[in-house]
């Protein structure tokens, strides 16, 4: 498990991003990049970071699914993973 304050540093991010998505939408269009240099700095999407959503795991992390290859791992033994089995040949 990832320490809690990283999550919530990554959750933090996502909320900003989310919030000034339109505003740096517009100010990109217009080539204010002035105005759009006094935006809080997490509020740019290239600084979001994939992470498990179970764990917070932020390496290894499986974009289909949304989790890190431990947590996969066990879920798909587990058969909770729907159409994921063990392959064997």
């Amino acid at each position: 498990m990832a320490r809690k304050s990283a999550v919530a540093r990554q959750q933090k991010r996502e909320r900003l991003v989310a919030k000034y998505a339109e505003k740096r939408r517009k100010l990109k269009e217009e080539g204010d990049y002035q105005a759009l240099a006094l935006l809080p700095r997490n509020s740019s999407p290239v600084r979001l970071h994939n992470r498990c959503k179970l764990t917070g795991r932020p390496r290894g992390y499986i974009r289909k699914f949304g989790i890190s290859r431990i947590k996969f791992r066990d879920l798909a033994l587990e058969g909770k993973i729907p159409g994921v089995k063990k392959a064997s040949w």
